[in-house]
């Protein structure tokens, strides 16, 4: 009889007096432990492979069945003759959802499987996030706020959109009608004009109560600018006139000149009651002129006008 034929028999060399001293190689062993640091999104699974004396690498296998469909990458466990116990972190896993897990050792003499265990993710905490597009806005235009309810039970919630404009004394108040999150938890709340800088916040009602951070929508005013001449002879003086809106009557605007690719300021006026504003600049040098508005008391984010190129000759 020939060598495979007393192994498939189950007969050692050694029992048979064929090859004393010398045993058949043996597959590694492996034994599932248990899950632990189980979080809403991760794992930790834990395990032991026995090499028997033959080179061996471990990986696990999970997924949402027995089927398991998801395999760790392979890690060598060493050629020794005893148990080794390792674990594998598990992340991307869906929150309160049953897994199944096992481990499984590999050598060159065969394969050794862990039994199936299992264990269950944590349910996702609530939590919203928002934000605003434009942002800032000119006056007198809209904007949309929008955002996610994220964490297990996200679908269907109660959420409530809540304002509280400058100089941010008033505190928050419902500022939309309610309603009700999409399939995956996304809001949107469309606001059709925005008067001046206001903070904004989502709030869930219900328990567990959730708020949002803080959005605050930042309003443009609108600037205009003419100038009395675009060329003018150095040292000479030009007319800046136009409009600030909405009406801020004794509000600071700033003439300012391009310089080495920054605004510096050369001068400044008030804005009348009727929103209006006139000054004669002296133009040393031609270049690049704006008006700017930088509000010190937040009620409106700064802006400017157009630019306007001018001229100087001799």
């Amino acid at each position: 009889m020939r060598w495979k034929g007393l192994a498939a028999l189950g007969l050692s060399a050694t029992a048979m007096g064929l090859l004393p001293g010398v045993a058949l190689a043996a597959r590694p062993a492996a034994a599932t432990g248990g899950a632990s640091n189980v979080t809403f999104s991760s794992a930790r699974v834990n395990g032991s492979a026995d090499p028997n004396g033959t080179a061996t690498s471990y990986y696990f296998q999970y997924g949402t069945t027995r089927a398991y469909g998801i395999q760790t990458a392979a890690t060598p466990v060493g050629a020794g003759r005893n148990p080794v116990h390792v674990s594998t972190d598990l992340f991307g896993l869906a929150p309160a959802t049953r897994y199944h897990y096992r481990i499984v050792a590999q050598s060159a003499d065969g394969t050794g499987l862990g039994r199936d265990r299992t264990f269950t993710t944590r349910r996702q905490p609530l939590g919203v996030s928002l934000a605003a597009s434009p942002n800032p806005i000119s006056s007198g235009r809209g904007t949309l706020l929008f955002g996610t309810l994220t964490g297990t039970g996200n679908a269907d919630r109660r959420v409530v959109l809540q304002s509280n404009p400058w100089p941010y004394t008033q505190g928050f108040q419902n500022a939309a009608n309610d309603q009700l999150t999409n399939a995956l938890g996304g809001l949107a709340f469309p606001i059709l004009s925005v008067p001046f800088n206001t903070q904004f916040r989502v709030l869930m009602p219900e328990r567990p109560q959730v708020v949002s951070p803080v959005v605050t929508v930042g309003v443009k005013q609108i600037v205009t600018t003419r100038v009395s001449r675009k060329r003018v002879r150095r040292g000479r003086r030009v007319r800046f006139s136009g409009t600030v809106k909405p009406v801020r009557a004794g509000e600071q605007i700033a003439f300012q000149k391009k310089r080495n690719g920054r605004w510096v300021t050369i001068g400044g006026t008030n804005v009348r009651s009727n929103g209006r504003y006139a000054k004669r600049v002296k133009i040393r040098r031609g270049g690049s002129f704006r008006v700017w508005t930088g509000v010190a008391d937040q009620q409106y984010v700064s802006n400017h006008g157009r630019t306007v190129r001018l001229h100087t000759f001799r």
